[in-house]
């Protein structure tokens, strides 16, 4: 009887901390865990402004910077989750910095103006090869 209640308390006190990649795969941030502590090992994620290991503790109120390709957050933890939820739940585990979120929406903004300027080829159609054949016909005679 003992051996439980001290397995109990155990799990109590481990919901005012946990560990960082299981809290960004619950968080939504990543979808597995090993995509988590990936990140967290190769310097994508810094808590508290310090590099950090997988195996560190996530506490209320710390301050993440999380980044994920070309997109960075800033954020603040607010609750803490062992397991995934619904992505609803989620984005109420953490809160992000207003200078991180105009940050993310003028990247987003750049990224769409130099998406739309490109011009997009495609593979020529028989008509539009015919047109080629004949223009690098007469131009060789020349």
């Amino acid at each position: 009887m003992p051996s439980t209640f001290v397995s109990n308390t155990t799990c109590m006190t481990e919901l005012h901390k946990l560990r960082i990649d299981k809290w960004l795969w619950a968080a939504r941030f990543f979808k597995t865990r090993s995509l988590a502590s990936d990140a967290v090992n190769g310097g994508k994620v810094h808590l508290n402004g310090d590099r950090v290991k997988a195996a560190k503790n996530v506490t209320i109120g710390d301050v993440l910077r999380i980044r994920r390709g070309e997109e960075v957050w800033t954020i603040t933890v607010l609750s803490l989750f062992e397991k995934r939820r619904q992505a609803s739940i989620a984005q109420t585990m953490y809160e992000e910095l207003p200078e991180s979120l105009q940050l993310r929406e003028e990247v987003m903004a750049e990224r769409k103006a130099l998406s739309s300027s490109r011009i997009v080829s495609h593979r020529p159609s028989k008509r539009e090869r015919r047109h080629i054949i004949k223009f690098k016909n007469i131009h060789q005679g020349e």
